[in-house]
């Protein structure tokens, strides 16, 4: 029998759609192994939420290439060590794998690459979880995207994606089994079961997966355009985790899309595809402006920006955390995230809106707490949001665009449903101050039961005030740019 090959699992944690599990199983046996490392991922390892998705993901993905023969290897440590290990171990003469493509984690692997064929050992990566490689679309002079309507412009002109070859129906075990660790010996859930909410509210794995693309496909791609803004209905796709985490790939989402528009324009004239096909180009411009501008995580892109004016409060802070701002639209979305380590795309946006610039506190805050508590939490898209938000990063938003709150609530949520779900303390509110309870006259609170400042809280902060802050604090940097003209 041939020498194995050890298939290098990361964020791809699926078998269909994985061009280096196809490599692998074509040259013979199959080591599949993923590796925990968190420290090799620098200041951005992933976060709690993201820790325990990822311990039910590796569950399915074990018992996916156990069916198929050759079963998942969990080892923690250094990769490099590891894989020399392991090679050792099982006489495998070559490694293979899907590539990603935050700055720390690249490094290391072109480090591994480099130091495993010192060994001697044949390396060969694939691209698996991007439409396009972060460095192939570029602008008619050769440079990166900053704007993302001409780089969706140039996806479009672009050949459409297709599928890499199938799955492989059986894998070929090594003949010297490696010992491995258990999935529940890498201590990924929590301590506290908080993630009890995750639970209900996910199916981690490539099946479950695949059954809420099918979902989304069927009940809502028709209306997305139409609803992907309304956080009261399941209007958009909840794919992001699993996308992050590899178990679908974005080719084969691109194409059951197209597939599935195709068969509608026949029957009824529908060509709803396309909305959504944008979202999945905003991920790849995401990663595009990570790739070229390895530093934002940390750094405003527009440097002006880290001359702002920002506040300090930790109060302020802990009550945006804890969705006790008073401001109901905010705190729904704070609440969903803790609950469900997830919140919808739009109240994202207006809860960092109020973090950045109702409360002017740093946009870094927020995204570290993004970081640790979405199960989705990607470094590519965290940061192009949140700098978006903040009005210092690509694209971003103009710098007096200052969501309202409640001005959001109402055209988003506009019976109230989402606010009544997650802050259920004001449920009993009229729909026309279900998000500005302040606004409501006494009696209208008392018949409510909702007592301001004891059941909910009032406003930690008056709108129109802070919008006029924000705009002061903004103009500085403006006046400081047109000075250096």
């Amino acid at each position: 029998m041939s020498s194995p090959t050890i298939v290098w699992f990361r964020r791809d944690l699926r078998i269909e759609e994985n061009p280096a599990l196809r490599a692998g199983a074509s040259r013979g046996g199959v080591v599949p192994l993923f590796l925990w490392a968190p420290e090799e991922e620098g200041k951005w390892a992933p976060g709690a939420a993201a820790r325990g998705w990822l311990h039910h993901s590796l569950l399915s993905l074990e018992n996916a290439l156990a069916r198929l023969g050759s079963p998942l290897v969990v080892r923690r440590g250094g990769s490099l060590g590891v894989l020399k290990a392991l090679a050792k171990e099982t006489g495998a003469r070559s490694v293979v794998w899907n590539r990603v493509y935050e700055p720390a984690a690249r490094e290391r692997d072109l480090a591994v690459e480099q130091a495993l064929r010192r060994e001697g050992l044949l390396v060969e990566t694939f691209a698996a979880s991007l439409l396009f490689e972060p460095w192939e679309i570029a602008t008619g002079e050769g440079k990166p995207y900053q704007v993302f309507t001409p780089y969706w412009r140039k996806i479009l002109a672009s050949p459409e994606p297709d599928l890499c070859d199938p799955a492989p129906k059986r894998l070929a075990a090594p003949s010297r089994r490696p010992k491995s660790e258990r999935v529940a010996d890498l201590g990924l859930l929590p301590s506290v079961d908080w993630a009890g909410g995750l639970r209900d509210a996910w199916t981690p794995g490539e099946e479950g997966a695949r059954r809420a693309l099918e979902r989304f496909l069927r009940n809502a791609m028709r209306e997305y355009e139409r609803d992907r803004d309304r956080p009261d209905r399941i209007g958009t796709s909840r794919l992001s985790p699993h996308l992050h985490f590899g178990e679908i790939g974005p080719r084969g989402i691109w194409i059951e899309a197209r597939k599935r528009e195709a068969a509608e324009r026949g029957a009824r004239g529908s060509g709803a595809a396309l909305p959504y096909l944008r979202q999945l180009a905003w991920r790849e411009f995401a990663h595009h402006l990570l790739h070229h501008f390895p530093r934002t995580p940390e750094e405003p892109l527009r440097n002006a920006f880290a001359r702002f004016p920002w506040r300090r409060s930790r109060k302020d802070l802990l009550a945006w955390r804890r969705g006790l701002t008073g401001y109901p639209f905010v705190d729904a979305g704070m609440r969903e995230l803790r609950a469900t380590g997830w919140m919808h795309n739009r109240v994202r946006m207006v809860a960092a809106s109020f973090l950045t610039k109702d409360l002017l506190l740093p946009w870094q805050e927020g995204a570290r707490w993004f970081w640790d508590t979405l199960v989705d939490a990607d470094l590519a898209n965290n940061t192009l949001g949140w700098q978006w938000t903040a009005g210092c990063g690509a694209d971003a938003a103009p710098y007096f665009r200052v969501f309202h709150p409640g001005a959001q609530g109402a055209r988003c949520d506009p019976e109230g449903a989402y606010v009544r779900r997650w802050v259920p303390e004001i449920a009993a509110l009229p729909d026309c101050f279900i998000h500005e309870p302040w606004k409501a006259p006494e009696e209208v609170l008392r018949a409510a039961g909702v007592r301001l400042g004891k059941t909910y809280p009032r406003p930690i902060v008056d709108h129109r005030e802070a919008r006029e802050r924000a705009l002061a604090a903004y103009g500085s940097i403006q006046k400081a740019r047109e000075r250096k003209r």
